[in-house]
């Protein structure tokens, strides 16, 4: 399969900084410096086989079509993605157990 370009949205990159610094104050720096490798693990598994992810049931109708992916060593943090024509685009990057859609 070709792999598609990616595109991060400004709320996914701000997800995973915020997510990094509060690993690296509240636990260790390792942990934030681990936390990111994980999610770029996690995002080329998503470039390789943008289909991969499961489909979300989201009940807003701008939602339709998202799929998520969880990130491995944190499987409780997911990344939400919408496969587009030519592109993906990674919407959030986000703890499960959140209110997912007031968040979008």
């Amino acid at each position: 399969m070709k792999k598609s370009p990616i595109g991060l949205s400004d709320a996914a990159a701000n997800d995973i900084v915020e997510q990094a610094e509060w690993y690296e104050v509240q636990a260790d720096p390792r942990l934030g410096r681990r936390w990111e490798s994980a999610v770029s693990r996690a995002l080329l598994r998503i470039v390789k086989n943008p289909r991969s992810g499961a489909p979300c049931n989201l009940q807003a109708s701008e939602l339709q079509g998202v799929q998520r992916m969880s990130v491995s060593g944190s499987p409780k943090h997911l990344i939400f993605y919408r496969v587009e024509k030519d592109a993906l685009l990674i919407l959030r990057v986000i703890h499960g157990a959140r209110d997912l859609e007031s968040l979008f």
